[in-house]
């Protein structure tokens, strides 16, 4: 069924028209152009709710406000409609849907049938005769196993067409990266040998490999062949520091690891790809977001368009995912009916899947954090928040926060950004000292009159916007500091928190702090705000804590709740030394005799608060 109207759409008429069973929805504005593609359970209720709902939000009415025709497609089920919708996204990619951009397949590691096997990396159809192995994240991730596999067991990794116009060895063969069979230097018998041994390695059954690696070592020392014994050694330790490196062998099946981390300005997802039980690397996307905001629904859009219409990959047994969302039930669905295999969708794991899942999570988390702070991006958010300041130049930004816990050592933090992004050179901390415990406001007086008192001394660059971490009250204190150190020509921006305490709800007030700097949700120039101020929040708080604690204690495990003498001597005694023990992870912590894992987080916590 469809339905043309011509602009100003009439909702109404539109609605009383539509169907109520389930299908796919299609947005067009004056011009023809397509808006945004949708599916609903029931079309009607779906497309009402665009219309009859007041509090849509700030995208979503920009989307309501463009819209001069629907279409509507009709099908047997909510699944079918799924299926068409993702299929209509990839193909017209409508503005308004959150697309995904990449859409490559993933590589392998290709293992040949020749006579003498080689490795090498292969992309798209499996075209190549041979055992594929993977799929990895990025050729990076392959090339990082190969190159450890050259090392171990010197399995050629050359192209047939170079490997067969050979008279002598090449450089990999002088490098002891390849045993040269292409001139006979190698039996098939050794050789083969050592393909299996890759392949064992390939196949994630590195522990496996290590063992049976260990007891030809300890074969080979009691005949005392010790240069052969030598070679098992090397090989061992290459792998051993491969499992340390990775510290996320011993789990079983094949299982895609998808985490969301969404901010203001952008969001990505991380794939952590694990196969046979081992984790092989993994890959950022960062779709286009549009109308849905929350992690949940960008979470759920990018699964559609990867895992449904997306090109024929290797596929998972199993996702593990760190948001729920309703209709993650129905993607399975679609899933089993497209592919013809079963998938598990997962929110709640423990053991090794839980770290798995931790480090997917951290990874999206630290890589949107990097591309929002990205020199172009910074560059254009100093601009547009330059026009909503009404400035002929914005250069630099400083922002000041106040950290303390009921008063104790307090600290104030000073953070600087320029168009090219945080200038950490210029990040300053005052440890607040002579005033009543818990009083921000003089704690804020004493930070600003020692960051600008500085300036009537003639050193210093004048920031051309002070934001203050708070609302009107310490933004009149910062105005009367500058006033008293007769500092001009700066902007001044508090930041008060809204009742929600949630980002886009905060209340910019502006210079006299009457008037409130107006900026909507998803601009460039509020995100600039807030991360200028959440970074002014993080480093006022590290510098807090490592201030707190080294008041409190005397060495650096005294004072941990927990840890007495007894334990201390363990962890000690364990690692070797407290230099090893800081490098230690949590799990590693956890490993020490009567240490449990929530004393070894509360361990690690205070090893690392700085």
């Amino acid at each position: 069924m469809s339905q043309d109207t011509p602009s100003p759409f009439n909702a109404d008429d539109f609605l009383h028209q539509c169907t109520r069973h389930p299908g796919v929805y299609r947005m067009y504005d004056a011009k023809g152009s397509l808006l945004y593609i949708g599916k609903a359970k029931n079309l009607k209720n779906r497309l009402a709710s665009y219309f009859k709902t007041r509090d849509l939000s700030p995208k979503t009415a920009a989307l309501v406000s463009k819209i001069a025709s629907i279409e509507t497609t009709i099908t047997p089920s909510e699944t079918e409609a799924l299926l068409l919708e993702q299929n209509l996204i990839k193909q017209w990619r409508p503005p308004y849907n959150i697309l995904l951009r990449d859409d490559k397949s993933y590589p392998y590691v290709l293992l040949s049938n020749d006579e003498f096997p080689s490795l090498s990396v292969q992309r798209g159809q499996k075209k190549g005769a041979g055992r594929y192995f993977g799929p990895y994240p990025s050729t990076g991730a392959i090339r990082e196993s190969l190159g450890l596999l050259q090392k171990a067991f010197k399995v050629r990794q050359c192209s047939n067409s170079f490997y067969s116009n050979r008279s002598r060895p090449c450089l990999q063969y002088q490098i002891k990266r390849c045993k040269a069979p292409c001139v006979g230097l190698v039996s098939a018998e050794e050789y083969a040998e050592d393909v299996r041994l890759s392949s064992l390695f390939l196949e994630g059954r590195s522990d496996h490999l290590a063992r049976e690696l260990g007891q030809r070592m300890e074969q080979a020392a009691e005949q005392l062949e010790f240069e052969q014994a030598a070679q098992y050694r090397d090989q061992i330790g290459l792998i051993r520091r491969v499992q340390d490196q990775q510290s996320m062998e011993g789990g079983q099946g094949n299982v895609d690891v998808i985490a969301v981390s969404s901010l203001p300005g952008g969001a990505c997802v991380h794939i952590l790809t694990v196969r046979d039980g081992r984790v092989l690397g993994g890959k950022n996307h960062y779709p286009r977001t549009a109308i849905e905001e929350s992690s949940a629904s960008i979470l759920n859009a990018f699964l559609g368009q990867y895992y449904v219409s997306g090109r024929n990959r290797d596929l998972p047994d199993e996702l593990i995912v760190n948001q729920k969302h309703p209709e993650l039930i129905l993607l399975a669905e679609a899933f089993e009916q497209l592919h013809g295999k079963p998938l598990a969708i997962s929110y709640q794991v423990r053991g090794i899947r839980a770290r798995w899942q931790r480090l997917a999570i951290t990874n999206a988390e630290q890589a949107l954090q990097a591309r929002l702070a990205s020199h172009s991006q910074t560059a254009q958010r100093f601009e547009l928040l330059a026009d909503a300041l009404s400035l002929d130049s914005l250069q630099r930004i400083e922002c000041f926060d106040i950290s303390h816990t009921q008063g104790e050592a307090t600290v104030a933090s000073c953070v600087v950004f320029n168009s090219e992004g945080a200038l950490k050179s210029a990040y300053r901390r005052f440890n607040i000292d002579g005033i009543t415990p818990g009083d921000d406001y003089a704690a804020m007086h004493q930070a600003l009159m020692r960051r600008f008192g500085r300036h009537t001394d003639g050193e210093g660059q004048l920031p051309d916007v002070l934001l203050i971490d708070g609302g009107k009250g310490q933004l009149h204190m910062a105005q009367d500091v500058l006033q008293e150190l007769a500092v001009g020509g700066i902007t001044l921006i508090g930041v008060a928190k809204g009742v929600t305490r949630k980002a886009g709800m905060e209340t910019l007030f502006l210079n006299d702090s009457e008037t409130i700097l107006q900026l909507e949700e998803h601009s460039p120039a509020l995100h600039l705000i807030q991360q200028v101020r959440d970074e002014a929040h993080r480093f006022a708080i590290t510098g807090h804590r490592a201030r707190r604690a080294k008041t409190r204690r005397t060495s650096t495990l005294e004072g941990i709740p927990g840890v007495g003498p007894k334990r201390r001597r363990e962890l000690l005694n364990y690692f070797g030394g407290l230099q090893e023990l800081s490098r230690a992870s949590v799990d590693e912590i956890a490993k020490t005799p009567g240490i449990s894992k929530t004393l070894a987080e509360t361990v690690y916590q205070a090893l690392h608060q700085d």
